[in-house]
């Protein structure tokens, strides 16, 4: 019986632990220390532009106490249907910039002149989930971003010159960053 519940006591802290671990992967560095227990963080936050109604920004989160500092960038729509509102934030670190920089550079010039034969979706993915792509519907590419994985409610379909005016806002803030 001792070993029965001890088994079960190992299966559920391991169960426990995963889920910990999954959480925190799916957290942008910049959001794990925002989280930092034990710190008094200090958050700046600087607008760079909009497209739309979506707001481009960039953080900076200093430790107070430890004096180490995080920087991202930060995109944050409030997004409102029939009955509710929310506001939607995706957060990217800034080694992933560069490479979503260069995503949006790979649609705008391979993707979005040529027509595939089939349906196609082309994506980039951020740790925390947020994407940015396109897709290939009646006969048009359809670019979009989505503030959260598996959250269709935080899916924003854009069209080619807002897709564009994003890059140029990435690309805006990247320099600033650096």
């Amino acid at each position: 019986m001792k070993n029965h519940i001890l088994i079960i006591l190992l299966l559920v802290s391991n169960l426990i632990i995963s889920q910990n671990q999954e959480v925190k992967s799916k957290q942008s560095n910049a959001e794990i220390f925002s989280n930092k227990s034990g710190s008094l963080i200090e958050k700046q936050s600087k607008e760079v532009g909009k497209v739309g109604k979506t707001e481009i920004k960039i953080v900076k989160l200093t430790d107070m106490i430890s004096g180490e500092s995080i920087s991202s960038l930060r995109l944050e729509r409030r997004f409102i249907d029939k009955y509710t509102s929310d506001t939607k934030i995706a957060s990217l670190d800034t080694d992933e910039i560069s490479a979503l920089i260069k995503s949006i550079e790979i649609i705008r010039d391979q993707v979005f002149n040529f027509p595939p034969e089939n349906y196609t979706e082309i994506s980039f993915r951020s740790r925390s989930g947020f994407e940015a792509g396109c897709y290939w519907n009646k006969n048009i590419w359809k670019p979009y971003i989505q503030f959260k994985k598996n959250d269709r409610k935080s899916l924003l379909r854009l069209n080619k010159p807002e897709f564009l005016n994003l890059l140029t806002l990435i690309k805006q803030a990247k320099k600033e960053l650096n």
